[in-house]
């Protein structure tokens, strides 16, 4: 008796040990210290692809000259639009008409007002903007316009173990992954810091996945897709715990009063052994 005693105890305190035990997969950062220096990757703005619409407004010192380089619908009789283009914003009463986006096509076009077809894929925003203002200058159509491009469809989505997983949509060039996380209320604590999954669409339309690692910073700053892209897919695993919940007692093999219950057999059974053997 003596003997079952002491074993129960001390299989007890191991467990408890055991549990108090800190988990090293949970932090973040962990390799962050006090006046590291972390370099990321050159910083990525957000570029044109087929699909993108776009909102693209020209100024000039002619208001009658900026509208005729602006995408705006019309009204016709009956009140309704000339288009189907989503409307997103008001031109006011000499303009006639609201603010339309523009739609990039599988080639990476738009019909540009009085330029034609313009070829902008895989421009950002400012480069679309400054080369459209060269164009308008080139062909003499206008001495010193003002062009302001911004993206309207710039959405990813957030899928997984995450506080409030979604469609999220940003309006930034520089949209860290960090960022996204934080937006979906960061991970649960059944989330898989460590394996990370981004997908992203190339210009091809064919998916392709990277894999990320929070608990790394250096890793993480260095990865292409630290800086995300409208149309990003990012994923989070649920960990080993949770898969083991979705099928009957999955954990109870994993928690101390199952190996407390187990040791206390074995002991039970290895008295009475010795009992029986004396």
């Amino acid at each position: 008796m003596r003997i079952k005693f002491i074993a129960s105890g001390l299989l007890a305190a191991m467990l408890l040990l055991g549990a108090c035990s800190t988990p090293k997969n949970i932090t973040y950062f962990q390799d962050v210290r006090t006046g590291t220096v972390i370099n990321p990757s050159a910083q990525k703005d957000i570029k044109v692809k087929p699909e993108d619409k776009l909102l693209i407004i020209v100024t000039t010192q002619d208001p009658a000259l900026s509208q005729l380089f602006n995408l705006v619908s019309t009204q016709n009789r009956l009140g309704g639009t000339t288009s189907t283009t989503s409307q997103v914003g008001n031109m006011g009463s000499s303009g006639g008409g609201q603010l339309l986006y523009y739609t990039v096509d599988r080639m990476g076009d738009i019909d540009f007002p009085v330029l034609g077809e313009l070829h902008i894929a895989g421009m950002n925003r400012y480069e679309v903007a400054e080369y459209i203002k060269n164009q308008l200058v080139e062909s003499n159509l206008v001495k010193d316009p003002i062009v302001t491009v911004e993206f309207a469809n710039t959405g990813l989505s957030i899928l997984g173990e995450v506080s409030a997983p979604g469609r999220y949509e940003f309006n930034k060039d520089q949209m860290t992954i960090i960022d996204a996380i934080a937006m979906a209320g960061d991970l649960t604590m059944n989330g898989e810091r460590e394996n990370i999954l981004v997908m992203r669409k190339d210009a091809n339309g064919k998916q392709q996945g990277y894999r990320i690692n929070l608990t790394d910073m250096q890793s993480l700053a260095n990865s292409p897709v630290y800086y995300l892209q409208q149309e990003d897919v990012i994923y989070v695993q649920p960990n080993d715990k949770k898969k083991r919940e979705t099928t009957p007692n999955g954990n109870t093999p994993y928690t101390p009063s199952f190996w407390i219950s187990m040791g206390s057999f074995a002991v039970t059974i290895a008295t009475l052994i010795i009992t029986l053997t004396r």
